[in-house]
């Protein structure tokens, strides 16, 4: 039975970084690492690398997704909701004000100059993370390559999940191959996609939607825009410039992108519009780690799975440290950005232990005094 001090602790871990966690899925797992395997030594390198790789392969926000997992791993049932209601929580409060005065004012506030220095601090947190999880992965020369080619097709912006299931497949073929082994390919369920169309926006429609988003998203925050282009914008609930206002308030809020359906579920229909949005594309995200959770370990212990997971390990770091790229492409623009980005990379590989925190306040501050 796990202590209430547990749940607390949990509670308080997730809060925390659901307040702080600018940047990204791969910024939170960043800061998950550090907080969970570095910090408090509640998982192993190799575990929090495996849960990784098991998320990356199941629909929805990987970073909340990661936060389910972990509260599981410490706090059982309990733990895996009070470990995703407290990462999701603070997003979803910020963005509920941010759609308040949307509505009432119809603008956002400004954030931009204080962005402006995060997004490259952000980066140093994710390479540091990333760099140990890497040297864990790449266990050998057959996987270097899977996770070479990984990168290559992740900066070409190929789709993420062919990447990760294309790598475990690739691995397993040529370890059944080399075995002189029959192999044998479990099904895969391939859900398509279909379109719903909405005649107004009531509550119940607005809940199918976004379970349906929920249940079968993958990737980032713009794969999100373009399934809420076509089951909004497409069917004339939602104007494109208000969307990609949505979108813009889900990236420059801390916590998960998927925050952005709170505000258009508020734009739509007031309170009960952003409650029964937000509830329903986070539903699955909880379910599918509830029926994963226990099987990682499992996975592990089979050899032929074990091998798939371990490809998925190293192309899920791959896509990690392509997200990187765009991300300082994106947010590397002149000597300013530079020197944050710099002094925040020999920050977190020179003093590892420092709090991701530190990085985000100092970067914030750093664009902000540089911004003049």
């Amino acid at each position: 039975m796990f202590e209430k001090t547990t749940l607390k602790e949990i509670a308080k871990l997730f809060l925390k970084l659901g307040i702080i966690g600018f940047g990204g899925p791969a910024a939170h797992i960043a800061m998950m690492r550090q907080e969970v395997v570095i910090k408090k030594k509640w998982l192993t390198e190799q575990h929090f690398l495996d849960l990784i790789g098991a998320t990356s392969l199941i629909p929805g926000p990987n970073s909340t997704e990661m936060a389910i997992h972990i509260g599981h791993e410490k706090g059982g049932w309990k733990g895996l909701i009070v470990a995703g209601v407290c990462f999701i929580m603070p997003a979803v409060l910020i963005t509920g004000v941010f759609a308040y005065f949307y509505k009432k004012y119809g603008q956002q506030p400004e954030a931009q100059v204080f962005l402006y220095g995060i997004k490259p601090a952000i980066i140093a947190i994710i390479l540091a993370a990333i760099y140990p999880l890497a040297k864990k992965s790449i266990k050998t020369k057959q996987l270097a390559l899977i996770a070479l080619v990984a990168l290559a097709l992740s900066i070409v912006e190929c789709n993420e999940i062919y990447i990760l299931f294309g790598a475990g497949l690739i691995a397993l073929l040529y370890s059944k191959f080399k075995s002189g082994q029959t192999f044998s390919l479990i099904p895969l369920t391939l859900v398509q996609i279909t379109k719903t169309t909405l005649v107004t926006a009531t509550n119940w429609n607005l809940f199918l939607i976004f379970l349906k988003i929920g249940a079968i998203l993958y990737g980032s925050g713009y794969v999100l825009f373009a399934f809420l282009d076509t089951e909004l914008v497409s069917t004339g609930l939602m104007s494109r410039a208000t969307l990609v206002d949505a979108i813009a308030i889900g990236q420059f809020t801390p916590g998960p992108v998927f925050s952005s359906v709170t505000f258009i579920g508020y734009q739509l229909n007031s309170l009960q519009g952003a409650i029964v949005a937000t509830i329903a594309i986070f539903i699955p995200s909880f379910l599918f780690v509830a029926l994963l959770n226990p099987l990682v370990k499992k996975m592990r212990n089979s050899p032929s799975i074990s091998i798939f997971l371990d490809a998925v390990n190293v192309a899920s770091v791959a896509i990690v440290v392509a997200i990187c790229w765009q991300m300082g492409r994106d947010s590397i623009l002149d000597w300013r950005t530079l020197l944050i980005a710099a002094t925040s990379i020999i920050v977190t590989f020179g003093y590892p232990k420092v709090n991701s925190a530190f990085i985000v306040i100092y970067g914030a501050l750093a664009g902000y005094l540089l911004s003049f």
